[in-house]
């Protein structure tokens, strides 16, 4: 029998361009995947526009927002020493790094195991969970004069307000993880002869690190977040005391330089933990 070979061609789909190609691709795979940078390098720049044209048109006056320039006059000052105290920039972004780092890390080695713990064994949650949640809203400055009359006003104050901060995020991100492995996944191990140790270091600590690593990402901005509470108990030196130093005699250009110079060391540090991220659970949004 013979084939039309007419209807035959208006069958075929006509061949798609690169482009249709290329929009068809992305139409694959998990929401909201792609490069951001020209989108958020196009947001700064429009940010950084308005900013200097609100301060160069007089619509804010100086005290309570400096010009772009002026702020970055108070950068190259206090770069040179030139600060309350003679103390140089450098010296002042080291020490608060210094503090948030060191109740960071304590909080990484303390509060992913209670979370662990908390996740794998009622009675530990039953302990640990009442007392998380009972401090985890309270505000840093609420507990801040407690922690000064039991440990003074060294260093050890600044870290454990900060260290505070840090671990209730930490220990229920680490929880929560724990909580959302697949039963499947631990019984399949139990199945095959794995104990309650080997389950939880080869089953439960991998399916649970992608929550684990979103809570440390969110516990260093808790962080950051009361540094300058923490540098409030008679600190000498620090980014946040420079900056409360700076607003006692209403220097705003110090202020807002050294609140973008906090957004952009902790902004720094979270994209060194999202490339940590994509090297230990490569297959996070593949699965």
């Amino acid at each position: 029998m013979p084939v039309d070979t007419t209807t035959v061609k208006q069958a075929t789909p006509a061949p798609l361009s690169n482009a249709a190609r290329r929009k068809r691709a992305r139409s694959y795979g998990a929401l909201g995947q792609g490069s951001t940078w020209v989108i958020s390098s196009v947001t700064v720049v429009v940010l950084l526009g308005l900013w200097w044209l609100a301060t160069t048109m007089h619509w804010i006056k100086p005290l309570f927002l400096p010009s772009p320039a002026s702020t970055f006059k108070a950068f190259v000052s206090a770069l040179q020493g030139q600060t309350q105290g003679d103390t140089p920039l450098a010296q002042h972004v080291l020490i608060s790094i210094t503090r948030v780092m060191s109740a960071f890390l304590l909080a990484v080695v303390t509060a992913v195991p209670v979370g662990i713990a908390m996740g794998t064994s009622r009675i530990a949650r039953g302990i640990a969970d009442p007392l998380i949640e009972f401090y985890r809203p309270l505000p840093p400055l609420a507990y801040l004069p407690l922690i000064v009359i039991w440990l003074g006003i060294d260093e050890s104050a600044k870290v454990t307000l900060i260290y505070l901060a840090c671990f209730a995020p930490l220990a229920m991100a680490s929880k929560a993880g724990v909580r959302s492995v697949a039963v499947e996944q631990i019984n399949a191990a139990r199945s095959l002869g794995a104990s309650n140790w080997q389950v939880i270091r080869l089953v439960v600590l991998p399916a649970a690190l992608p929550e684990i690593l979103t809570g440390m990402r969110i516990a260093i901005g808790f962080g950051w977040t009361t540094l300058v509470a923490a540098e409030m108990v008679a600190a000498t030196a620090g980014i946040g005391q420079m900056v409360l130093n700076a607003s006692n005699f209403l220097r705003t250009d110090v202020v807002i330089m050294g609140i973008v110079v906090i957004g952009l060391l902790a902004y720094g540090i979270d994209v060194l933990m999202r490339k940590m991220e994509v090297r230990l659970i490569p297959w996070k949004g593949k699965m």
